[in-house]
């Protein structure tokens, strides 16, 4: 850290004042994301020049990367959100809510499986906010309505993050700090995020039910999470990149298998308002459309991305064509160095996300086509609906990101973060420390940039009092992941992909509370961690 960095109050406040303004103008203003993205940015740009030393260069720097983070994302929001429309117009979603509600009448279960199971294990394999995509517009198809279809993935898949897409999270902090117990590390990381995944599951059935329905759902969850959070402490020890992808897998035979009991055949005698009126008055009717049919751009899409991700002879082949952009170093005023890199935020293209669910879109376009389930009406609304959804998320999402790289590079980020460490007593760090990580996932959209901004700080801060390293950066690695559920490029992809887009700070009313529950549970452990 910079020594001329002030770590003073009202340094402090004003760093915060772009995150905190974000969440007023959502949450409370109902604001919609792209009119927040703005103002943030406009605001954090300001104090970042007149506050923090930061001057045209490393404002101008600090955006353009901004934005080309934000078009990485969008890779994955456009191809998304054709997928959706694809998918949508062609009827499949109608196909996909009747056939599912013939296999169990059980929709409390139906909703688990989607928006916890199947939500995790896309993120085990794809990541990037893919996760949130697929599953929003899925849930809306069975009925539920579209606030709470983006909300409830957003809770179930937050866990799967730091493990999660091959442990990407677990690797980019192997690569920013010497971990003296990386064993330990990833063993005490699985243990906290075992929290998150059970109050995930024990949350979404709340939302369904409220207690009856955690009554009725306790033995599925139960079962669920032992295979979640306890298959990947197991195997954190054994091989930390696979701990959580094969968990994952397995759950979806679990709850598969758990629908086909008796107890969840039924539907439930318990009202949801979660569900649309007129979907649980509908009787469904006969669909047009063949469930595999509807589910074949799924089918692709699960299996372009296995042989992308898991076939190495493939995945090399692949990983060859990489696309980045050389940026030169910049200094602020108060000596906050960010250095010049050759290729920044380089990816390979074809190992992207948003390029398997571009060819999912498009075989699922091609087969919906030549089986004619398109109108003539409803196969020009596609072009038509995507851009509809995907502007405006394209817009908050190059706002948000850009907004995170300028508090990172005029050394905000830093203020905040050792704002905590310096008026905290090592107990109440021990019980702060995955909060820091939170708000790292909060700014950035992303656990892997939360724990490359943070872990190094967290790691100087407990080797200089008696934390545990390990366990501070299994805090923080932890609050990272939480912090997934209320990242605002998450949300942005959910509510396009949902058809609700405008209603941003209608999903944090439900996520942000749900993060700082977890976050205190998560931070009541570490707490014991450090008292026992």
């Amino acid at each position: 850290m910079p020594e001329q960095l002030p770590i003073t109050i009202s340094f402090w406040l004003l760093a915060v004042i772009p995150l905190a303004l974000i969440l007023v103008l959502l949450v409370w203003l109902r604001w919609t994301a792209p009119q927040a993205a703005a103002i943030g940015f406009f605001t954090a740009t300001v104090i970042a020049w007149l506050a923090f030393q930061s001057g045209f260069q490393v404002v101008t720097v600090a955006t353009a990367k901004g934005i080309w983070d934000a078009i990485f994302i969008l890779y994955v929001v456009w191809p998304a959100l054709l997928l959706y429309q694809v998918t949508d117009k062609a009827g499949a979603f109608d196909a996909i809510r009747v056939r599912v509600e013939e296999y169990t009448r059980s929709r409390l279960i139906l909703v688990l499986a989607l928006g916890w199971v199947l939500v995790s294990f896309l993120q085990g394999i794809a990541g990037f906010g893919a996760p949130i995509a697929i599953v929003a517009p899925l849930l809306v198809g069975i009925g539920v309505n579209p606030v709470m279809a983006v909300v409830i993935p957003l809770i179930g898949h937050a866990w799967a993050n730091n493990f999660g897409t091959l442990a990407v999270a677990w690797l980019a902090t192997t690569r920013v700090v010497d971990m003296a117990s990386p064993t330990f590390t990833a063993f005490t990381t699985a243990l906290l995020l075992w929290i998150p995944n059970l109050f995930a599951g024990l949350t979404i059935a709340w939302l369904y039910g409220r207690w009856k329905a955690v009554v009725r759902a306790l033995p599925a969850i139960v079962a669920i999470s032992l295979v979640h959070g306890g298959g990947q402490l197991f195997l954190s020890t054994i091989n930390p990149i696979l701990s959580n992808f094969i968990p994952v897998t397995l759950a979806l035979g679990v709850i598969l298998a758990l629908e086909r009991l008796p107890i969840y055949r039924e539907a439930e005698p318990i009202e949801s308002p979660i569900f649309k009126q007129e979907q649980m008055a509908a009787d469904g009717g006969e669909p047009k459309m063949p469930i595999h049919t509807a589910l074949f751009p799924y089918y692709t899409l699960i299996v372009v991305t296995l042989a992308g991700l898991l076939i190495p002879p493939v995945t090399n082949f692949l990983e060859q064509v990489e696309v980045g952009f050389p940026f030169p170093g910049v200094t602020t005023g108060f000596g906050v160095v960010t250095p010049a890199e050759d290729v920044y935020g380089g990816f390979a293209v074809f190992t992207h996300p948003g390029t398997f669910l571009l060819i999912s879109a498009i075989v699922g376009y091609v087969l919906f086509r030549v089986r004619g389930f398109y109108g003539e009406e409803a196969e020009r609304g596609i072009l038509g609906g995507l851009s509809k959804s995907a502007v405006p998320a394209s817009i908050a999402i190059f706002g948000f990101l850009a907004l995170s790289t300028i508090l990172d590079h005029a050394g905000m980020v830093t203020v905040l973060a050792l704002g905590i460490a310096a008026v905290s007593p090592p107990a109440l760090y021990a019980f702060l420390a995955n909060l820091i990580g939170v708000v790292g996932s909060f700014m950035t959209s992303s656990n892997t940039a939360s724990n490359i901004l943070f872990a190094p700080l967290q790691q100087e801060t407990a080797l200089a009092t008696p934390l545990s390293e390990g366990r501070i950066l299994a805090a923080q690695m932890t609050g990272g992941a939480i912090g997934n559920s209320i990242a605002p490029t998450n949300v942005v992809l959910g509510t396009g992909t949902a058809g609700t887009v405008g209603k941003e700070g209608d999903v944090l009313r439900y996520t942000l509370p749900w993060a700082i529950a977890a976050a205190v549970l998560v931070g009541i452990a570490s707490l014991l961690f450090y008292v026992l």
